[in-house]
């Protein structure tokens, strides 16, 4: 694994870089700001990318912003301090595939970061709740508007199923075993629903689900 450092504390990258060589990942750069992150993301094309959310200058979720538009397609994993609920819906909404706290026990690191890896949407288990309230639409709305609901509408009948699926919870295997059909299409289901949506993760796309009334509905 092949890791990118973003965060403008010296100490804390320094910490979580020696973590990961211990651990046996290569950490390809350690910077201290987005814009060096956005250049060095563009010219490194590493596996993972770890990005801090509050950073003088150019945010965490702004430099995702801009690494998503730039066409960086790794995994980007906010690690943060930051425990409120807009930055959560915010991140999840600018394309970040997990969101873990600084003072998460180091062993739990790298098997969230392989799970990121994998495809996994990843979520500090404190906070859990939070998301349980953004899925179901009970926080405060991101400055950011919402995508329009037009890119519902290109979805087939057999996505609208999927997507339904998936801002209830449920996994791929889960899916997989209600629909009858195979793992394997219903993975191919979803890369097309997150394409037609224009996001990057299942939390992304069940969050514009629940917005538009499909899957659960808000109290």
């Amino acid at each position: 694994m092949r890791a990118l450092l973003i965060d403008d504390h010296a100490l804390v990258r320094k910490g979580i870089e020696g973590l990961l060589h211990s651990r046996g990942v290569d950490v390809v750069a350690s910077v201290g700001g987005g814009e060096e992150g956005i250049k060095r993301a563009l010219a490194l094309s590493p596996d993972i990318i770890l990005l801090d959310v509050k950073m003088p200058g150019m945010s965490g979720i702004e430099t995702l912003e801009k690494l998503r538009a730039g066409g960086v397609t790794a995994p980007v994993v906010m690690l943060t301090m930051s425990r409120d609920d807009v930055d959560l819906r915010t991140a999840l909404r600018a394309g970040a595939s997990g969101y873990l706290l600084k003072d998460m026990e180091p062993d739990d690191l790298l098997p969230a970061l392989e799970a990121a890896c994998s495809g996994d949407n990843i979520i500090a288990k404190e906070m859990v709740g939070t998301l349980a309230r953004i899925v179901q639409g009970q926080t405060p709305e991101p400055a950011a508007p919402h995508p329009p609901a037009a890119p519902l509408a290109e979805l087939t009948p057999r996505e609208h199923e999927i997507l339904a699926q998936v801002a209830a919870g449920k996994s791929n295997k889960m899916i997989a075993r209600l629909l009858e059909i195979t793992d394997g299409t219903v993975k191919l289901h979803v890369k097309s629903i997150l394409r037609k949506l224009g996001v990057h993760s299942r939390v992304e796309a069940a969050v514009i689900a629940v917005e538009h009334g499909l899957g659960k509905k808000r109290p």
